[in-house]
C-alpha cells in the first residue's frame, strides 16, 4: 500500500479535488489518499494560516502524526501546495517517496509576473481587498483557474458547489493574504531534492505561466509532462489525464529501481 497526501492551493481544501481523488483511486487501488487542508482553509478556516511555507510544512507533518499515518509519503499537491511538497521534500527527504507538482512556481526560478500572471491582478486585488459574493467569487475563481470545466455543461453545478463550501467554511481576507504572502516569499532550494519527481503542467494555464514549470524540471532534471489545452486547474480540467500520467511515471520509476 502507498500512502498520498494530496494538497490543493490557495484558499482551497479538500472538496475542491471534486471527483479526482476517486479517478486518481481507480488508477491505483492500492492507494491510501489523504486530503490534507492547510490552516485557515475548510474545516480548518477559524486557524489562522501561517505566514511561511516551512510552517505550512510543520503543520501537515504533525497533523499526520496525529492521524497515525507515518510516513513514507508520496505527496500530490498543485500551486500552492506543490510549495509545501518542495519545502517537505528538501527538509525531511526520508519521510517522502515520491512527488507530483503541479503547475507550481517557485523563487528564484521564475519573475514576479511569470508566478502570477498581470492579467489576474486587478481582479485578485479586488476580491481580497474588497471582497463580493460568494457566487461571484467563485465564478472569478472558476473563471482564472479552468478552461475545460469553465465551459462545460456542469459549470452551474460547480459554483454552485464551490459557493456552498465558501459559505461552510469562510477563508477569511486575512488568512487568504498571508497564504499569498507566505508563496510570495517562499525560496526553494536550487538544487533539487532528493525525492523522485514528476512536473505536470498545463500549456494553457493564464493564472501562472507554464514556464515556470518548465524552467523547474529543466533546471532539476525532473521527470516533465505538458497538457496542451487544460487550465491552472489541472486535475479539475482533466483528472483522468492526470492519473494517467502520475502512473505512467511511477510504473517507470519503479521499473529502474
Amino acid at each position: 500500500m502507498s500512502r498520498w497526501i494530496f494538497l490543493r492551493g490557495l484558499t482551497r481544501d479538500g472538496r475542491h479535488w471534486g471527483e479526482f481523488p476517486a479517478v486518481f483511486q481507480r488508477a491505483f487501488p492500492e492507494a491510501d489518499i489523504v486530503l490534507l487542508d492547510l490552516p485557515g482553509n475548510g474545516r480548518l478556516y477559524p486557524m489562522q494560516s501561517p505566514a511561511t511555507i516551512p510552517t505550512m510544512v510543520d503543520y501537515c507533518r504533525n497533523e499526520l502524526r496525529a492521524r497515525q499515518c507515518p510516513p513514507p509519503y508520496h505527496v500530490l499537491a498543485m500551486s500552492l501546495g506543490a510549495m509545501v511538497s518542495v519545502d517537505w521534500a528538501a527538509r525531511y527527504p526520508e519521510e517522502i517517496a515520491a512527488c507530483v507538482l503541479i503547475n507550481t512556481s517557485l523563487r528564484p526560478f521564475n519573475p514576479f509576473y511569470q508566478r502570477l500572471r498581470p492579467a489576474n491582478y486587478p481582479v485578485i486585488l479586488k476580491l481580497l481587498l474588497f471582497g463580493t459574493n460568494e457566487s461571484d467569487w467563485e465564478n472569478n475563481i472558476l473563471r482564472m483557474t479552468s478552461n475545460l470545466a469553465e465551459k462545460a455543461a456542469n459549470r452551474a453545478q460547480i459554483v454552485a458547489d464551490w459557493t456552498q463550501w465558501r459559505k461552510e467554511c469562510p477563508v477569511s481576507h486575512d488568512n487568504a493574504l498571508r497564504q499569498l504572502w507566505a508563496a510570495s516569499r517562499y525560496l526553494a532550494p536550487t538544487c533539487k531534492p532528493t525525492p523522485p519527481l514528476l512536473v505536470l503542467a498545463s500549456a494553457n494555464d493564464h493564472l501562472v505561466s507554464p514556464d515556470c514549470s518548465r524552467q523547474l524540471a529543466q533546471l532539476w532534471q525532473t521527470d516533465f509532462v505538458e497538457h496542451p489545452s487544460a487550465g491552472h486547474d489541472l486535475p479539475l480540467d482533466d483528472g483522468p489525464w492526470v492519473a494517467r500520467q502520475v502512473r505512467a511515471w511511477r510504473h517507470c520509476h519503479l521499473a529502474h529501481l
